[in-house]
């Protein structure tokens, strides 16, 4: 349990400081994300499911699936272990929750939402660690 314990807050620092699309604030400071919204399971040698709940500030379509888009970028990057991840949006906060979640897990519309140089332009904004 500790050992899960101390990977959440791994995952909760990797995205606390990503930036919201449209604002100047991290996705922690927004309350976006939340240490209580992070959970890691066990689920093999070495490998862990996070799931991640995350609670846009509008419920705004285009918004949550890109903020979805920056965490998964991010923890695909910086996760220093194997894992998969499973990311939706806190129940009750957004008018089409169900399809931005099959959306945001799907790999094939993940992949082709960076294939836009639009969208990874933004994402990448986002993700980026300010210097």
């Amino acid at each position: 349990r500790a050992m899960e314990h101390d990977r959440a807050m791994e995952v909760y620092d990797i995205i606390r400081t990503i930036r919201d699309p449209e604002k100047p604030n991290t996705l922690e400071e927004l309350e976006v994300v939340t240490e209580n919204g992070v959970e890691v399971q066990e689920i093999g040698e070495d490998e862990y499911l996070v799931v991640i709940r995350f609670t846009p500030t509008v419920p705004h379509c285009s918004l949550a699936t890109l903020i979805g888009l920056c965490l998964r970028v991010k923890l695909q990057r910086c996760l220093p272990f194997k894992h998969k991840l499973e990311i939706y949006i806190s129940e009750g906060t957004h008018s089409t929750e169900e399809d931005i979640n099959k959306q945001i897990n799907d790999k094939e519309r993940v992949a082709a939402a960076m294939e836009n140089p639009n969208l990874r332009e933004i994402v990448e904004q986002c993700v980026t660690e300010p210097d």
